[in-house]
């Protein structure tokens, strides 16, 4: 059965869309725990980050790269963190949080409320400085 992920990679389910290649996709987190979370999704579907083709890690995360880079520059964070944690969904993931306070609490679980407007505004503020 397709996961979540798959779903909303296929456009069976809305996301706020922030960058997508022919391997990868990014949006961001439905239950953010900083403004601007966003996950980097290869499109294969594979359950365990480690279990990726070589190839496609280092893919992933290179457009991680590309994608922190823009979180960087439009939202203007102290920096970008990455999690690669892999239980909430069975499809490897990689979160990009803006870290906005040095003492910022940066855990899974731990989510701030974000209106699907501000959803939106994101998407487009970190879309727009996406350098593929």
């Amino acid at each position: 059965m397709a996961t979540i992920f798959t779903k909303i990679i296929e456009g069976e389910i809305p996301c706020h869309k922030v960058a997508e290649t022919e391997d990868h996709m990014a949006f961001l987190d439905v239950n953010p725990i900083a403004e601007g979370h966003t996950l980097v999704v290869p499109k294969q579907e594979v359950d365990y980050f480690f279990d990726l083709p070589d190839a496609l890690m280092h893919s992933t995360m290179g457009f991680a790269r590309t994608i922190a880079r823009a979180i960087d520059t439009s939202l203007e964070p102290l920096r970008t963190g990455v999690i690669v944690q892999g239980l909430e969904v069975p499809h490897a993931h990689v979160h990009l949080v803006p870290l906005y306070e040095t003492h910022q609490v940066m855990a899974l679980g731990h989510n701030v409320s974000v209106s699907d407007d501000r959803m939106k505004e994101l998407a487009s503020l970190i879309s727009r400085e996406v350098q593929l």
